[in-house]
């Protein structure tokens, strides 16, 4: 154990913020932070759009389904998966690239490298005594949020992470099992195993919503994954994405 490693299990999301903004050597720190995480063949395939202006991250707030922390954090990035520069220098370079970069691969380099920048700034975030949450609902309306931050073709939002300091600290919920995220050697397939892990989360996940709630509340993990997939969401995105330039091949 490390602080390092106490800092990370130690997470959890904040959706109330003090009203104080991020010092521009906080806010470098964290896009530094950003940029030291792993990426794919060196490619870099992301770019992050802070927003500090208080009428734009209310809209942006809209956007995102009415979340009032998009509008009042300490600061909000927007991580946007990026292969526009990669277009830029095949124009440089005379040339043509757009069979790899509209292939599906390309797309996912792009989502994943823009994924663990994120991590890595959300964690350097934290170990500031800031807190953080992520925000996928910018995706609700991406046509307008993609307008709204003047990003080209290639440059897909994929999410935001409002960053402050926090108002309180919430409880923390508890994960899956471990021996129910991770198999050795090949994937577990017996169902009364995956049926008794899960079995045993929803009894701790439904505890902990009682206690919160003092009561009010006491649905199980199960339970709302059940809620939540049976309701379609976003079916737009695949035409989007496609429209943006990605994912075509």
């Amino acid at each position: 154990m490390n602080q390092v490693i106490e800092t990370i299990l130690d997470h959890r999301s904040i959706r109330k913020f003090e009203d104080t903004a991020l010092t521009e050597e906080q806010i470098k720190t964290i896009v530094q932070s950003a940029q030291a995480a792993s990426t794919s063949s060196f490619v870099q395939a992301y770019s992050i759009i802070g927003v500090k202006d208080k009428q734009k991250k209310a809209r942006l707030a809209e956007l995102a389904g009415g979340q009032s922390h998009v509008a009042e954090n300490g600061h909000f990035f927007i991580f946007c998966a990026d292969l526009h520069r990669l277009q830029f220098i095949s124009e440089k370079e005379n040339q043509d690239f757009n069979a790899v970069l509209e292939s599906t691969e390309k797309f996912m380099v792009a989502v994943i490298d823009a994924t663990l920048a994120a991590q890595n700034a959300v964690i350097a975030a934290e170990s500031m005594g800031l807190g953080a949450v992520y925000i996928g609902g910018l995706r609700n309306e991406l046509s307008e949020v993609c307008e709204l931050l003047k990003t080209p073709d290639l440059v897909l939002p994929i999410f935001g992470v409002a960053v402050g300091y926090p108002v309180h600290k919430p409880g923390q919920k508890q994960r899956l099992p471990l021996e129910h995220v991770y198999h050795e050697e090949e994937y577990e397939q017996n169902k009364d195993v995956y049926l008794a892990q899960l079995e045993q989360y929803d009894r701790e996940i439904s505890e902990y919503y009682n206690k919160r709630t003092g009561g009010q509340r006491k649905d199980t993990w199960t339970g709302q994954m059940s809620g939540m997939m049976s309701k379609k969401a976003r079916l737009y995105m695949k035409e989007f994405v496609e429209s943006k330039g990605f994912n075509k091949r």
